[in-house]
């Protein structure tokens, strides 16, 4: 079987005259017109996913994890043509997108295994006066309609992260895709067709997100939020959603230490700092951009920093070879140009990079930054990663802390204390010790406190945030 994001493109385009260009990040020349879907789409797409969830609920665990298994294995199949449309539409390097496709198939088994395991709990009534004679347990059901607003970074499987918990126990999910990147998703919901999902269980609606996203959040038969996106966003959704479940991934500038006991490692820490800093060109929730290193090694990790850097090859992100490629669109790339100017005049020392490379941005390392510039204290979303030293280790958790953001962090060190006070200490969702901030597994628990996030993703974590919880009693003895 194959996809045909034309075919299902054509279709929304019944339903509205209004389109707008979809451009390839990397070139900058279009790639095919998106319907701009009407509100009266959206409001259709709500009543036939609110149809469509009568048959989902009705589905066995067996049945809802075997049509998960089943797309994990045609997505798997049709690895090829899902990296190439990831490459088209964000300008991903392919070795990249391949590896986005097999977390894809990942995040898809998961689902299909947590399907089968959600279990409540038996209860002792008879622990409280009065309680004897009943046997209580408790059950989990699914809440109906999921509305799903995805970024551009990881167009495929940051929407499996919302597609696979929310089919796993019986919801039924409406896709609202980044502007820029709508085909990933849409092959993800042919693929669940055949794959053998009840018609209208998932559905992709293209087009301004503001406007469509409102519709989503207003409906009274939209049971939950699933956000992706900016702080901004993410605050005025949780603002508007009412008594609605909302979770909120949103923005970080994820924090790294590297002590001066893990001083004969700095090159290969230096080289995962690369891949954590610069893969797809930054623009990742959890690139590693804030690095504090101990003063006693900081010019030995900044030179190997700097040499592994200037290494990564800019070019077609259809190659195997290339490292970078164009950022998302030229807004993106001046914002980056011109926070690291400001930095640079705000008395920060450039080691490399910080110039135009085709339609993207030289990787780029600074050091001596204030902690009020903003490549400092905002999310870069850009390939820019941030070195500054640090006298003890103290200093850096105060400085990691230091921010209005709290999704990873992460920490380099052979010292046992030292590794459990940052892992108790640290302000944020998840702690990597010996490991990067950038790291996620599929199965993991991911969320943010501050103002990187409300509630949790994770296949098993998010599925108990799209359930509700049922309490049953019988009383055998009357």
């Amino acid at each position: 079987m194959s996809t045909d994001w034309k075919r299902y493109l054509d279709n929304l385009a019944l339903g509205t005259n209004k389109t707008y260009p979809l451009i390839n990040p990397h070139t900058r020349e279009a790639i095919t017109d998106i319907p701009e879907c009407t509100n009266n789409q959206m409001e259709d797409a709500i009543s036939k996913s609110n149809e469509a969830f009568q048959k989902m609920k009705k589905l066995t665990s067996e049945e809802r994890s075997t049509i998960l298994d089943n797309a994990a294995r045609l997505i798997a199949a049709q690895k090829e043509a899902f990296a190439r449309t990831i490459v088209l539409e964000s300008g991903k390097p392919i070795r990249f997108a391949k590896g986005e496709v097999d977390r894809t198939v990942e995040t898809l088994k998961f689902a299909s295994t947590e399907a089968r395991k959600l279990e409540g709990e038996s209860i002792r009534l008879d622990a409280a006066p009065g309680g004897a004679g009943r046997d209580a347990y408790t059950i989990f059901q699914p809440i109906g309609v999921v509305g799903a607003i995805t970024p551009f970074n990881f167009p495929l499987n940051l929407v499996a992260h919302k597609v696979g918990p929310a089919l796993a126990v019986g919801n039924t999910i409406i896709v609202k895709p980044a502007e820029k990147t709508p085909l990933s998703s849409i092959m993800l919901a042919q693929v669940m067709d055949q794959a053998g999902l009840p018609k209208d269980a998932i559905q992709v609606i293209t087009g301004d997100g503001p406007r469509l996203g409102k519709i989503l959040i207003d409906h009274p038969d939209v049971a939950k939020i699933t956000f992706t996106g900016s702080p901004d966003v993410g605050k005025f959704i949780k603002s508007q959603a009412g008594l609605k479940k909302v979770t909120l991934e949103l923005g970080n500038n994820s924090a790294l230490y590297i002590d001066n006991s893990v001083k004969d490692k700095l090159k290969d820490v230096a080289q995962k700092v690369v891949v954590g800093g610069f893969s797809y060109n930054g623009q990742v929730c959890i690139s590693t951009q804030r690095v504090y290193v101990h003063e006693d090694i900081s010019e030995e990790f900044l030179q190997h920093l700097k040499v592994a850097t200037e290494t990564l090859v800019y070019g077609d992100p259809n190659k195997d070879t290339t490292d970078l490629s164009g950022m998302i669109d030229e807004k993106s790339q001046q914002r980056v140009l011109d926070w690291i100017e400001e930095a640079l005049n705000e008395g920060a020392r450039l080691i490399t990079g910080g110039e135009v490379i085709g339609n993207g941005v030289k990787p780029t390392i600074l050091t001596n930054v204030p902690s009020d510039s903003k490549v400092s204290c905002q999310e870069v979303f850009g390939p820019v990663v941030v070195v500054n030293t640090v006298s003890n280790a103290e200093a850096a958790l105060a400085k990691m802390n230091d921010s209005q953001y709290g999704l990873n962090a992460g920490v380099f060190t052979y010292t046992l204390p030292q590794a459990f006070k940052f892992a108790h200490q640290l302000e944020v969702g998840q702690v990597l010790i010996n490991d990067l901030p950038t790291l996620r597994f599929d199965h993991m628990p991911y969320g943010g406190l501050k103002s990187s996030g409300y509630g949790y993703e994770g296949i098993k974590y998010a599925i108990r945030e799209m359930v509700n919880m049922k309490f049953i009693s019988i009383n055998y003895q009357f």
